[in-house]
């Protein structure tokens, strides 16, 4: 099933000094949401971040790709995520991972236990998050969460987009029941200096994600949107030529996987817009988020 092309702009303190004015210029170039990533320390903190872009802005949608779950307790995060959709009136995405980077634990002193628990607090916390910015009274006895009549505002909207990003089996097959967005990055395991990833832009792999995303989702498959973070942008005349540089540095990555993987948008306009269409045709990704802001604008002039 295909769905509409979504683009997102992922701000970026590298790239952007301001990002108020940088979500400004996306909206009048286009895009279809702004998102906010989520490393403690130096750069901007997403939700203030994004409340002052939602009094900058009309149209756009905001969401943050993706807050790490174990910086934050569910229910106060639940409310600052309905705040900030009212604030919005209804335009926020709330997108959650795991978490990775060694060095946030570190500097918050927060203990960074397995991959695996990680990731089951994360489902416990989708689940209590989903139940409150609906406005539900939550009470929750598990694992990692003890929850007693929690309750709070419900969202703006009918039903405020929860995103989960990441990757492995469990993760993504409850995904597939609770979550609305399912985030795919392409990313393996994190590498030793606590922050990079192994790379996994294989056709295999993918199509065992959304096999895994559909053993949890059942029924509600089709209701389901996918996200891919763009790694790479880069319009040229030669796309042969520059998807093989590419695959001279990255580990394992074949022609053939460069040249279908949705983290390379690589080419000219016309084959840039094509292979976002095959993409969603072929796995059912519509929501791409990239980096570039005005070097992407002809590729969204293309789309509209």
């Amino acid at each position: 099933m295909t769905r509409p092309l979504r683009i997102g702009h992922q701000l970026s303190a590298r790239i952007e000094g301001d990002p108020v004015a940088a979500a400004v210029r996306a909206e009048a170039l286009g895009f279809d949401i702004v998102l906010a990533s989520d490393h403690v320390g130096m750069g901007w903190s997403p939700m203030p971040t994004l409340s002052a872009i939602a009094s900058a802005t009309e149209r756009i949608r905001l969401g943050t790709l993706v807050l790490n779950n174990d910086m934050r307790n569910p229910v106060q995060l639940a409310w600052e995520a309905t705040t900030l959709d009212r604030v919005s009136d209804g335009r926020f995405e709330l997108g959650l991972g795991a978490g990775h980077t060694s060095h946030e634990y570190e500097a918050t002193g927060i203990e960074r236990s397995a991959a695996g628990d990680r990731k089951r607090r994360l489902a416990e916390s989708v689940e209590i998050i989903r139940a409150l910015v609906d406005g539900e009274m939550v009470d929750h006895q598990g694992e990692h969460y003890r929850v007693r009549r929690a309750r709070i505002d419900r969202a703006r909207q009918d039903r405020l987009p929860i995103l989960v990003g990441g990757n492995g089996e469990a993760l993504l097959t409850h995904a597939g029941l609770h979550a609305d967005i399912i985030g795919l990055q392409g990313l393996g395991r994190t590498r030793e200096d606590g922050h990079s990833h192994e790379v996994k832009w294989s056709i295999r792999h993918l199509d065992e994600q959304i096999d895994q995303v559909r053993a949890g989702a059942g029924v509600r498959f089709d209701d389901l949107e996918f996200n891919a973070m763009v790694q790479v942008v880069q319009v040229t005349d030669d796309r042969e030529a520059a998807l093989a540089k590419v695959v001279d540095r990255v580990e394992g990555l074949t022609m053939e996987d460069a040249e279908a993987t949705p983290y390379l948008l690589i080419g000219t306009v016309e084959e840039i817009v094509l292979h976002l269409m095959t993409c969603n045709e072929r796995w059912g990704i519509n929501y791409f988020a990239v980096r570039e802001l005005d070097d992407f604008e002809p590729v969204l002039r293309a789309l509209r």
